[in-house]
């Protein structure tokens, strides 16, 4: 190593963290494996299509053949110890990415040169622009790269809000990258599969791109360096260490995401990307001060991910920010729960290995930390830390009703869902009480089916899924005035309520009224309550077989006996005049319709109104995505029951990155054969789509 490089690298403090992130299917874990490899963690790189890859160790992950959580993995790299976190890279998978890289110190972003991954790699870039996360480019696949590097360049930079600083040309030959030159280090290298490149001279014909390529890159550096412009302009040549240094302060800071390209596959350009990491990648002090931790204070750590093992309970995967936990340690959340670290694990994939304790820097599993959660930060101590790093669960986009097969599995599936609930925060389970089933939301359709997958696989609950029901309601659009008498003899006391109430329609949205008119005693105070409960209860079902809104019941009249009549006759009496009224009334379907804001790449416009419209939806208008060069807003109006499989479709029409959220609007008349179908499937069923 040069004396330059070695000064580049000077400051580090602690292990390293890097996240490797990227979009869908661009080579983040085959690159995991190729630094395994190249540091000698590994005899061999694994391979994503056999499944013997440490990143996919997973049995969801191998049977989707993609990543479906984060997967972390240690080596040491040049006497410096390193943890890379390879992180999904599907947008369904995205808030488990964002659960980790807040406790990173940079991030590795792999791409390739595809312009139907833009959007999403935009998406990814923009995360780790707002949280302020130093960043790499790495541009994979130059073994089959179709278009010159500037080219690339260009094609890539609208995804990025900073200026994408070219590190290293490509060396060609008959069309095939062989190699490149490093900009900083005026050195060429050549490619040797599976192995570090080897240095050569810079070819002859490649000294003038050579050139030209490095004054552009110092001509940016340039921008926040005025010793480094005034040198370009008097065409003096800047010491090496001053430019590794400016390259250090412009990824730190934010100015620049510095681009370097390579093969994961072959192990190619795999050596100057950590070296570039070693030398320029801040520590654990620069991520304490971008999240407002003081240097000084008792040891602390952020939960980046929990997982529970089917051995070893719970693990809790965090980065020490500050000090030393070992085991035995009495640790508090920063929610007030305590635990005892029962034990500290060095994650390999599925493998693990046990440590005596945690330094600085070091992102380790901690066993048994019962009540801290994926986000919370804990300390040694008894004073609560704060939560340096949580992040909210994304809005669900995606739900569907989950039923045991077999109702003794009911409490075995409870203990299952609040384990994978606190595994991944964006899996939302919820019991709707009017419809009587069990939901499960989340953010796609993979999403959800790789959950079902671990219910089965891990804790062996076999459930069966549907489509939820659909908020159907019913209303009445003309008045009635009925009587309702319920009289029973069946020896000794009898049972007898009698009541006249009148039902009318109310505004839409205005609820349910219920209006007491008795005068003279007709009906005792003391039964009016049940008269009223009665008449709520009927609301359960009216005419059509659906719950019934925007109504006023008044009770104008009715009898009793003094013997036989009580709460249970008068509660009686309301429900059978509802039955009798609510037929009478000219009942009516309502169906509930959502407001729908779509986030989508602007050229997918024209399939998003499509799509909305074919769903029986109201275009209200769109704009352009605050702070989104390329994206647009699309704002509608949709019907509930069109909304199932709508992130599915629209997803596809946007190359996997279209989002949305939604909110009950209000509810409108369905009428016509729509109606009709739904109405004659009848009662609680007709209210799934």
């Amino acid at each position: 190593m040069s004396g330059s490089e070695q000064g580049a690298g000077r400051g580090s403090s602690g292990p390293r963290c890097i996240a490797i992130v990227g979009p869908f299917q661009s080579g983040k874990t085959t690159l995991l494996e190729a630094i395994l490899e190249r540091t000698g963690a590994v005899a061999r790189a694994g391979k994503v299509a056999d499944g013997s890859a440490v990143g996919d160790s997973g049995a969801e992950a191998r049977a989707h053949a993609h990543g479906v959580e984060p997967n972390i993995a240690s080596v040491g790299f040049l006497g410096e110890r390193m943890t890379f976190i390879d992180c999904p890279g599907s947008i369904e998978f995205l808030h488990e990415m964002r659960a980790v890289t807040p406790a990173c110190d940079a991030a590795i972003v792999v791409c390739e040169q595809d312009e139907r991954k833009l959007p999403a790699l935009q998406v990814i870039l923009r995360d780790l622009e707002e949280a302020g996360i130093p960043r790499f480019l790495f541009i994979n696949k130059i073994d089959a790269a179709t278009r010159r590097v500037h080219e690339t360049l260009s094609l890539l930079q609208p995804a990025s809000r900073t200026p994408l600083l070219l590190r290293q040309i490509p060396i060609w030959k008959n069309g095939i990258a062989v190699g490149f030159i490093d900009l900083a280090l005026e050195r060429a290298f050549v490619y040797r599969e599976h192995a570090a490149s080897e240095v050569v001279e810079i070819p002859a014909e490649e000294v003038g791109a050579e050139r030209e390529a490095r004054y552009s890159m110092l001509e940016r550096l340039a921008d926040y360096d005025d010793a480094l412009m005034e040198e370009l302009i008097e065409e003096i040549e800047p010491p090496r260490d001053q430019v590794f240094d400016d390259l250090r302060k412009e990824l730190r800071e934010g100015h620049a995401t510095p681009v370097l390209f390579g093969s994961a596959d072959r192990g190619n350009g795999v050596t100057r990307l950590l070296k570039a990491i070693r030398h320029e990648a801040p520590g654990v002090a620069a991520v304490r001060a971008r999240l407002g931790v003081a240097e000084d204070g008792p040891p602390l750590a952020h939960v980046m991910k929990t997982i529970h093992t089917a051995h070893g309970g719970k693990l809790s995967v965090s980065r020490v920010l500050r000090g030393k936990v070992k085991e035995g340690d009495v640790v508090i959340g920063s929610h007030g729960a305590e635990a005892r670290v029962a034990g500290v694990q060095r994650l390999t994939g599925a493998s693990m290995g046990r440590e005596a304790e945690a330094e600085t820097g070091d992102v380790l599993a901690f066993a048994r930390l019962d009540g801290i959660a994926t986000g919370d930060s804990f300390g040694v101590g008894k004073t609560p830390p704060r939560a340096v790093a949580s992040v909210a669960p994304p809005e669900p986009v995606y739900t569907i009703a989950i039923a045991t097969r077999d109702r003794k599995d009911d409490v075995r599936l409870n203990a299952a869902l609040a384990k994978l609930t606190e595994e991944d925060p964006a899996l939302i389970v919820k019991h709707t009480q009017e419809a009587g089933e069990l939901r499960m939301s989340g953010q796609g359709e993979v999403h959800l089916k790789v959950a079902l997958e671990r219910l089965a696989n891990r804790y062996g609950v076999t459930v069966d899924r549907r489509e939820p029901v659909i908020g159907y309601r019913e209303t009445i659009r003309s008045k009635a005035t009925v009587r309702g008498r319920h009289k029973k003899q069946t020896g000794g006391h009898g049972q007898f309520g009698d009541v006249v109430i009148e039902v009318e329609p109310l505004p839409r949205g205005a609820g349910f009224e219920f209006v007491d008119r008795i005068t003279g005693g007709v009906v005792p105070r003391q039964y009016i309550p049940s008269v009223e409960h009665g008449v709520r209860e009927a609301l359960d079902s009216g005419g059509l077989g659906f719950p019934v809104v925007d109504l006023r019941v008044t009770l104008t009249d009715g009898s009793y006996h003094t013997v036989d009549s009580s709460d249970m006759a008068f509660r009686a009496a309301a429900r059978l005049a509802m039955a009798d009224a609510l037929p009478k009334c000219n009942p009516v379907l309502l169906e509930p319709i959502h407001a729908v804001e779509i986030a989508i790449p602007t050229e997918a416009m024209s399939k998003a109104t499509a799509i909305v419209t074919g769903r029986r939806g109201q275009i209200l208008g769109y704009d352009s995505r605050p702070g989104w060069d390329g994206w647009d807003i699309l704002k509608a109006q949709l019907p509930e029951s069109e909304m199932g499989d709508l992130i599915i479709e629209l997803r596809s029409a946007t190359s996997g990155v279209g989002a949305f959220t939604t909110s009950l609007d209000h509810l409108a008349e369905l009428s016509g054969k729509p109606a009709e179908a739904v109405v004659k499937r009848g009662g609680v069923a007709a209210r799934h789509a």
